[in-house]
């Protein structure tokens, strides 16, 4: 019998972000490989099912080749087990990628050394930053021309105003790329393309060891030297509290493309990555070594299984030890749920889970009963905060091809809002749904799915609404006054709370000024 705080400081949950075409779905594939939970890193681009990547599962993704939903793989390298939650990339779906930072405890931010930081990277960032979320920076496709490390280095630094340290500096670029000297660990790590798992490594006595010359030019012996002094001089010493506050950032150098650098990415995880945090409710901090099962719902994902109208919630374990059929207690209808089934999750693989500990991701097949922001515990009445759900900026109205089929409409259109895919609004006035999205993209994806998943072909259709805005107020009946009056824009959205359908940026800021008491609200927190 493990004993809970064992299990729990085994724990590494992380996820991987990166602005699209960064590498990301290479680097998980590859992270996978290595930590041993696939044999085959397949080429992403590859034909052949066999050789798809492993993260991107629904048929859509396979083919537009982004990450569309964010899925989980768990798998255990160096004595820690590591839930490594994939996100989306594109930026049309970062509503489920800030989701998904709420229930990890580190990421892994992969950057492309032609490029940069890109716009999609900063977003990302700046949401990790609002929960002290600590990071290591991958710089991938070094066997490519790219920029300057130093200079790279100084751009991190000034954009997310975050301090750097270099866990590994790379010798040469492009075609000439040599590997990575480590500087954690004082060794050279040599670079083969298309390099197997085990890099060749040479374990040297620091930079003046003679070994090197055995290895290296004369020339980029020297050049290395001059570049980890400068390096070292001008870059603070790595600092692992200042790291797990998220005010510092190691930055590892490689490929993952040729598998090179990953072996040491995940050995710093395995060695620096913060176990399981404590995470905030409306009333208190849930240590994760509390006796008691605690955790939140951050992702409802449906169809997954194509052949069974599953849907599985996404559950972070926050507290305590879960066992197979256990009870616990859905603060929000006040009903117990019995887990029985529950899984642990290999990309589209999964295992039933005989038990769990905090920092777990259990995947819950539900019926409709879970939703994003849920709270389950052994009884005490908790409400887990901080998981965010955004007005959306593009509002289009739906209708189903077939008019007789208006109901089953409603009904894929209510569990994709569940699955928080998209905002789904019912006018008071009028019988067309009105459908909210943060990325244009989405609506293309959302007509694809209703028709594969549902068998419904459907037609997204501009609207004249300008933006949505959730409604609230202190007192009831300022709030009634609010909405008998707007009825011709008024919505109720699928948790049945209403909803203030703007037409354009004047009608938003009149309502405001014709009502102060009324609260407009962008976000709300999902649980509420």
């Amino acid at each position: 019998m493990a004993d809970l705080e064992t299990e729990v400081s085994r724990r590494r949950t992380f996820a991987i972000i990166a602005h699209p075409d960064a590498g990301k779905t290479t680097l998980t594939e590859k992270l996978l490989l290595f930590g041993g939970a696939i044999q085959l890193a397949g080429a992403v681009k590859a034909r052949g099912e066999q050789r798809r990547a492993r993260s991107d599962w629904m048929k859509v993704e396979r083919e537009r080749g982004i990450s569309v939903t964010a899925s989980v793989m768990t798998f255990d390298y160096r004595g820690c087990t590591f839930n490594l939650l994939d996100t989306p990339g594109h930026e049309d779906f970062s509503e489920d990628t800030y989701r998904t930072l709420t229930a990890v405890d580190s990421a892994v931010m992969v950057i492309d050394a032609a490029k940069g930081i890109e716009s999609q990277t900063r977003k990302l960032f700046e949401a990790c930053r609002l929960r002290d979320v600590p990071i290591v920076t991958f710089v991938n496709k070094l066997d490519r021309e790219g920029r300057e490390p130093f200079d790279l280095i100084s751009e991190i630094e000034q954009t997310l105003a975050l301090d750097i340290t270099p866990a590994s500096w790379p010798i040469g670029m492009g075609k000439s790329f040599k590997g990575c000297y480590d500087l954690f660990n004082d060794r050279l790590v040599m670079f083969e393309r298309g390099g197997t798992q085990g890099e060749a490594s040479l374990k040297i006595e620091g930079l003046d060891d003679p070994k090197l010359a055995t290895t290296l030019r004369e020339d980029e012996v020297q050049r290395l030297r001059d570049d980890v002094e400068m390096a070292r001089g001008l870059m603070p010493q790595f600092d692992l509290a200042s790291y797990r506050e998220g005010h510092l950032s190691p930055v590892y150098f490689g490929s993952a493309v040729n598998n090179f650098g990953v072996g040491e990415l995940l050995a710093g995880l395995a060695e620096m990555a913060p176990p399981p945090r404590p995470q905030p409710t409306t009333t208190r901090a849930v240590e994760p070594t509390e006796d008691k099962l605690t955790g939140f719902v951050f992702k409802i994902q449906a169809n997954m299984d194509p052949k069974h109208r599953d849907r599985i919630a996404f559950v972070r374990l926050c507290s305590g030890k879960f066992r197979r059929g256990m009870k616990a207690l859905h603060v929000r209808s006040a009903k117990q749920l019995n887990l029985h089934n529950p899984v642990l999750f290999l990309a589209q693989d999964r295992e039933l889970a005989e038990e769990a500990y905090a920092g777990d991701i259990l995947g819950v097949p539900n019926h409709g009963n879970l939703r994003i922001g849920d709270t389950l515990t052994e009884g005490e009445q908790l409400q887990f905060t901080g998981i965010p759900s955004f007005a959306p900026e593009h509002l289009q109205s739906v209708r189903a091809d077939d008019p007789l089929r208006a109901k089953h409409l409603g009904k894929a259109l209510e569990q994709l809002a569940e699955e928080g895919a998209a905002r789904v609004f019912r006018p008071l006035i009028g019988t067309d749904w009105i459908v909210g999205v943060v990325g244009a993209l989405q609506f293309e994806i959302l007509a694809d799915r209703i028709r594969t998943e549902y068998g419904l072909p459907v037609r997204f259709e501009p609207t004249s609404l300008y933006t949505a805005r959730w409604v609230e107020a202190d007192e009831p009946a300022e709030l009634k006054r609010f909405l008998d009056a707007s009825r011709a824009s008024i919505g109720d959205d699928h948790n049945g709370d209403p909803v203030f359908l703007a037409r354009n940026a004047w009608h938003l800021d009149r309502a405001a000024e014709d009502y102060p008491k009324i609260r407009f609200l962008k976000t709300k927190e999902q649980n509420h």
